[in-house]
């Protein structure tokens, strides 16, 4: 699976990926990858719950209390919400890489029966992998834009103009989630809640282990080979 052409984003046939792994490994700058360069349709859990808690629907406020406090958002609600998103016809021919979800062995299983309702299955999970120090020193000064839900850090990547989003030009705030005891909270659910869908995926040949820790470059390749 090499780079493709820009004007050739579907040259290959669909891809179905999952990326999987705690926060601050990378998924959401892989995702954003995988869609500039093979034409793959981004389903981001965390993205289609912001624009819930911005339109402040009744999905979106439910969602907001349990993001605010580190904690997943009920089985029920994500596996209803992304169905929906599988079902789009757009979604089976570009192909999809799922970020955010499954995070539950019981999300996982639910997938499965989507996919086989589609007669589809999954090409990979990659399970991307990143030492819990390094984890935290990434999301710590990281800032999202509270329009569009682009992220920024203060060091590694600032934003042009000081507290302004480049893409939409909306204010940018330092989520709850991203505050340093948050984090810890974050990544404690994840080993205890998530962690089993890796084993889940390691009983079939489809799970892919990616030390994400050498940049977005490198691990973009790793992933493509």
């Amino acid at each position: 699976m090499s780079q493709l052409p820009a004007d050739q984003p579907h040259a290959i046939p669909p891809r179905r990926l999952v990326l999987v792994g705690p926060p601050g490994v990378g998924k959401g700058t892989m995702s954003a990858l995988l869609k500039e360069r093979l034409g793959l349709r981004t389903l981001s859990s965390g993205e289609i719950f912001r624009h819930e808690i911005e339109m402040q629907t009744d999905l979106g406020r439910m969602a907001k209390r349990y993001i605010d406090h580190g904690e997943l958002v009920p089985n029920g609600v994500t596996i209803e919400m992304m169905s929906k998103q599988l079902h789009d016809p757009q979604i089976k021919q570009s192909g999809f890489v799922l970020d955010g979800f499954p995070r539950t062995v019981k999300q996982a299983e639910a997938l499965d029966e989507v996919l086989f309702e589609l007669e589809q299955g999954l090409d990979k999970v990659v399970s991307l992998e990143v030492p819990q120090e390094v984890i935290v020193q990434r999301l710590t000064g990281r800032i999202g834009c509270t329009k569009c839900g682009e992220i920024y850090h203060s060091k590694n990547k600032p934003p042009k103009r000081e507290g302004v989003c480049d893409r939409c030009n909306s204010p940018l705030f330092v989520r709850e989630d991203d505050r340093p005891e948050t984090i810890r909270e974050r990544i404690r659910v994840f080993w205890e809640t998530t962690a089993p869908v890796i084993e889940y995926y390691a009983k079939t040949s489809t799970l892919q282990r990616v030390d994400a820790s050498h940049g977005p470059e490198n691990t973009y390749a790793a992933i493509c080979s």
